[in-house]
């Protein structure tokens, strides 16, 4: 009889959030869950740890389903961190991370919790998937997503990941037979042009409020942005290193000794 496999689940949204209460459901259908995710919405955190406080960690119960589940006051990536070190006893066979309330599509990646926890799942050599459901609202329907979030989820443990790569999933708010499929996409070039709303407080002190809007700058077919705007779940292969590979042999060009 096969073993199932050891499959951590964490998120950026908060342990509570719908998002990571349906993939906890999924995964529980393919293999033995344990939670490890944040006791608050930890959004927009990147990859930021805990360095100047201490961390606190308990064992939580929200539904009847078999898997086990720890709040911590931390970080996505501190969960990880503790999980693996602390919680599993061993390396899970798989992370998956979210379902994410919200795009983490594009340049959305470098600040998402989400995609976080995931990459420092595969910094410690654990295959790892972020999902994100194109839908901020705390209400979103996660129906369309779990086909998707199930098929992908078994291909990675099938199949592996290559080292240092994790996968990047992010899905159309749309109903479920209006989505063609999966498209494996780079990510596309695009950034967020920042405002900042200056007010006063009370006593006379400037606070911000930071606004802004997303621009696509890349007009590609072959990006993650052009296949979810066509219907498409969007499957971008991402890499933690962020060596420039091609500028070394320029680099080495410079005068930089003299």
């Amino acid at each position: 009889m096969n073993k199932k496999p050891l499959i951590l689940v964490t998120n950026d949204d908060g342990i509570s959030a719908p998002g990571i209460r349906t993939l906890i459901s999924i995964m529980n259908e393919i293999g033995d869950v344990v939670v490890v995710a944040p006791n608050s919405p930890q959004s927009g955190m990147g990859h930021a740890i805990t360095l100047d406080s201490t961390l606190f960690s308990e064992e939580v119960h929200f539904d009847d389903g078999p898997q086990k589940e720890y709040s911590c006051s931390g970080t996505p990536a501190d969960c990880v961190k503790l999980a693996v070190r602390q919680i599993l006893g061993r390396k899970p066979d798989l992370c998956v991370s979210g379902i994410n309330h919200g795009s983490n599509a594009s340049i959305n990646v470098i600040y998402s919790g989400t995609m976080s926890a995931a990459i420092e799942a595969g910094i410690e050599g654990i295959p790892a998937i972020g999902f994100s459901l194109l839908d901020y609202s705390w209400n979103a329907n996660f129906e369309a997503s779990k086909t998707y979030v199930s098929t992908i989820t078994k291909q990675v443990l099938e199949r592996g990941i290559p080292e240092g790569i994790v996968l990047n999933v992010n899905i159309p708010n749309i109903e479920k037979d209006l989505i063609k499929g999966i498209k494996v996409c780079r990510q596309a070039k695009a950034n967020w042009v920042e405002e900042f709303d200056k007010r006063k407080s009370p006593q006379g002190k400037d606070y911000y409020w930071l606004s802004g809007k997303f621009v696509n700058l890349d007009g590609g077919e072959d990006t993650d942005e052009w296949a979810l705007a066509n219907n498409f779940v969007a499957v971008v292969p991402t890499q933690f290193d962020l060596t420039a590979h091609d500028f070394i042999k320029d680099l080495n060009t410079w005068n930089l000794n003299e």
